[in-house]
């Protein structure tokens, strides 16, 4: 399901199947699968920005540098995404540090996507996708009434990566590991009731997922400022372990 890939490219190409809101990339996937071209695991971090959405199924011209890279669409000749090593931003992207396991699946009951989803295919955290289509991330706040609504608020769930997504080494590949961090951070704002899209993501991963094990992702809102919803997430194993975090800029949709 997952293609990895090598460290250097002409060209990528996001699948069609791969999407968050319909018809253009998943923007967690789509800024790893640039990123997986500067870094892997037990890299350095890397920042990605979305200039415009990606798009799909076609392949998207890459251009490499000594410390990032670009993706162009050569039917458009719009730029759709930058990367660049940076970094490692300091201080936790989620504050609130690791949420345990059961305490994950019990959040996952209070996930507002159940009830309204503004992009409900979304690969990383749609309600349509069946299991093994998509990663059914379903993040809900951890502590109702013990923590704010708007900024602090943190939500989480659990995550056990299906057998599709195997690199080939019973882990989970870079591009997908980036999806998992991705919607978990953009539903601590409540996208729905204002839906956002990514902008700009920096992502560190420490170890890759393990294919069949139960993971946890958290997310956690930094700030707003206008339409920029500033994020955090973060990917622990089940023990607790930090994997991977991720800093986040969403753009807030107009009305």
């Amino acid at each position: 399901m997952d293609v990895v890939p090598s460290h250097s490219a002409s060209s990528l190409t996001i699948p069609p199947t791969h999407n968050g809101p319909d018809g253009s990339g998943n923007g967690g996937y789509s800024a790893g699968l640039l990123a997986a071209l500067l870094t892997s695991v037990g890299g350095p971090a890397v920042q990605v920005t979305l200039r415009v959405p990606p798009p799909l199924g076609r392949p998207l011209a890459v251009e490499e540098g000594r410390d990032g890279a670009s993706l162009t669409d050569p039917e458009s000749g719009q730029l759709v995404a930058e990367a660049a090593v940076v970094p490692v931003p300091e201080g936790s992207a989620v504050p609130t540090g690791p949420v345990g396991a059961e305490e994950a699946a019990e959040a996952e009951k209070r996930y507002p996507g159940l009830t309204r989803h503004p992009f409900p295919r979304c690969y990383s955290c749609g309600t349509e996708r069946a299991e093994g289509e998509g990663l059914r991330l379903f993040p809900g706040t951890v502590r109702p009434g013990q923590e704010p609504e708007g900024v602090g608020r943190t939500v989480a769930c659990t995550w056990t990566p299906h057998p599709g997504l195997d690199d080939g080494t019973g882990h989970v590949g870079l591009p997908d590991t980036w999806a998992a961090l991705d919607c978990p951070g953009g539903w601590s704002s409540g996208i729905d009731g204002r839906p956002a899209v990514l902008g700009r993501i920096t992502v560190q991963v420490v170890g890759a997922p393990r294919i069949g094990h139960p993971h946890v992702v958290t997310g956690h809102l930094e700030s707003v400022d206008g339409r920029k919803l500033r994020t955090g997430s973060a990917l622990h194993g089940a023990d607790g372990r930090l994997l991977a975090q991720a800093w986040a800029t969403w753009i807030a949709l107009r009305r």
